[in-house]
């Protein structure tokens, strides 16, 4: 777990470890020349159950004793960087934020696997074609945009995020939830979007 640690004295980060003592540190500033110590808190290791959509694979996460965890925050394991999703205490209870040591499981989405987000395009007579599409999660999709999917072209007039329902706006892919919008058959998309395939197809 990488530690980041700043001067007290002058607030600098450049900070270099000169003495290390089971979890009792020894830093020097090389800006100011400050030398302090600190204990670091103990690791505890929580089962976390990550999701990588319709598979969930069982691991566990290093995090501070004492500490705070909320639905939202980030954590990293040894192979991947998870965002939580679930906390369940004992009596599987589920609660939106509690202390390490009272945490049971664990549950979040892995950060390093594509999102896939919902596509529902609406069809003359009243019919939806549906679809799911795989997106890097850092790039953003706006209303009013015209998109393609599977030979559907179609103009995004809302956008399901975690949060709300959007109108009008953008939003990242890591946030958003499902696309929706009408059928325009003559339209010329600004981007086509890959279909997602499944798991056991994304992963060979």
């Amino acid at each position: 777990m990488e530690e980041y640690f700043v001067c007290p004295e002058c607030g600098s980060d450049d900070v270099e470890v000169i003495k290390e003592r089971g979890r009792e540190l020894t830093l020097r500033c090389n800006e100011c020349g400050n030398v302090w110590i600190i204990t670091l808190p103990k690791l505890v290791k929580v089962p976390l159950i990550v999701s990588k959509h319709e598979r969930s694979f069982k691991t566990f996460a290093e995090l501070p004793e004492g500490e705070e965890i909320r639905v939202g925050d980030i954590v990293e394991t040894e192979e991947d960087e998870v965002k939580i999703t679930g906390i369940e205490l004992e009596g599987d209870k589920r609660v939106e934020k509690a202390e390490i040591g009272e945490i049971k499981t664990l549950w979040g989405e892995s950060l390093t696997y594509p999102k896939v987000i919902k596509v529902s395009i609406y069809l003359p007579g009243g019919v939806t074609q549906a679809f799911k599409v795989k997106v890097p999660r850092d790039e953003e999709f706006a209303v009013g945009e015209v998109l393609e999917v599977g030979g559907y072209t179609f103009k995004v007039e809302k956008i399901k995020t975690e949060r709300k329902m959007l109108r009008h706006g953008k939003a990242k892919a890591g946030e958003i939830i499902s696309l929706m919008g009408h059928n325009i058959p003559r339209a010329r998309a600004r981007r086509s979007l890959e279909i997602y395939r499944g798991y056991g197809k994304e992963s060979r």
